[in-house]
């Protein structure tokens, strides 16, 4: 799957994506398999509360599952103005 991150999220991995075969059956599997990568990956996903998540371009939640899905994107909470 691709897996796409933006804003800060993307400036603390270093790439704005990332092709990823992983064996998680939710998103929070896939944020745990991502974070025991690299320091850079833990930093980013060390506080989920700030992140939002959407599969397949629709917003969804950390318990999720991944069946199917070919595209998650996080970023930070978006705010009007």
């Amino acid at each position: 799957m691709d897996v796409l991150y933006f804003a800060w999220v993307r400036e603390r991995i270093g790439i704005p994506r990332e092709s990823v075969d992983s064996q998680a059956a939710t998103v929070a599997e896939l944020v745990a398999e991502l974070s025991a990568r690299e320091e850079r990956y833990a930093l980013a996903f060390s506080d989920v509360s700030a992140l939002r998540v959407a599969l397949d371009q629709e917003l969804s939640d950390f318990d999720a599952p991944l069946v199917g899905v070919r595209e998650v994107a996080f970023f930070p909470p978006m705010t009007g103005g």
